[in-house]
């Protein structure tokens, strides 16, 4: 009977927190709802600056240019409401924690959450003029590039995606190795698998050119290089454990000088 109270009690506060998450994510929605089609104009103004003097981008379908910039709108209140929703999920979970743990977790999360918003600034400050430079400077003579804004809205997504847990590197590095899963001298030896994998990763994420390519690969290669140097110091400070004395067997006269101090 007191389980199945207990248990109803952590669904109870689950929903509780919830809806709290679903109703901040709602509110940031709705105050940012009028500044929608800036926000799409913020968005987008890698693209229109890369754009040739008086060309603009277009909307295919009817409803793509009310539909879109509220897109926008509402990812951009997840992203703003989202450390109030991970503190939900962390005043849930928190209870059930051992103190080492919540030593490791939260340092992890807010690190996790910088490095993902450095990966989009980074995407959308750094390689967003070069990729969108080369594309349009590589269209044939008498085309002229006018792109749709959902199907630029998607390719902004995958990117930011590709970027922001690029930059989470560190983070599964660190978690690895602090949970004793890898050790680092194995994410070392791993190390030439990384650099080719980051610019397969690159040619997969990115346009067909070597500048956006190395533009992904290189950061991934040298976040790992990070993530290794965070886990060795992490190490290096993590106290030793007590060394047991290895188990031998008492021979018989041990045995027996030891039946002999009990007697007496």
């Amino acid at each position: 009977m007191e389980s199945q109270q207990t248990i109803i009690s952590h669904l109870l506060e689950l929903r509780d927190r919830l809806l709290r998450s679903v109703i901040a994510w709602g509110v940031i929605f709705m105050a940012l709802f009028p500044f929608a089609n800036k926000l799409y104009a913020i968005l987008a103004r890698p693209m229109l600056t890369a754009l040739p003097q008086g060309s603009h981008m277009i909307a295919t379908e009817v409803v793509t240019p009310f539909f879109v910039p509220l897109k926008v709108a509402m990812m951009t209140a997840l992203l703003t409401a989202l450390p109030y929703i991970l503190y939900q999920i962390w005043a849930f979970i928190a209870p059930g924690l051992y103190a080492h743990e919540k030593k490791v977790i939260v340092p992890l999360v807010m690190a996790s959450l910088i490095l993902f918003a450095g990966g989009m600034a980074f995407a959308y400050f750094m390689v967003f003029p070069v990729v969108f430079g080369f594309v349009i400077g590589a269209a044939p003579q008498g085309v002229e590039v006018m792109t749709d804004i959902d199907k630029y809205l998607d390719f902004v997504l995958t990117m930011f995606l590709a970027f922001g847990v690029t930059f989470e590197v560190p983070i599964i590095v660190v978690a690895l190795t602090s949970m004793g899963i890898v050790e680092v001298a194995k994410f070392k030896e791993m190390r030439p698998y990384v650099i080719v994998g980051a610019f397969v990763i690159g040619a997969i994420f990115t346009p067909p050119d070597v500048i956006s390519q190395t533009m992904l690969a290189v950061p991934l290669w040298f976040l790992y290089e990070l993530g290794i140097l965070v886990a060795s110091w992490l190490e290096k400070r993590r106290p030793a454990p007590d060394e047991e004395e290895e188990y031998r067997p008492l021979s018989e006269e041990e045995i027996e000088a030891e039946l002999n101090r009990d007697n007496h």
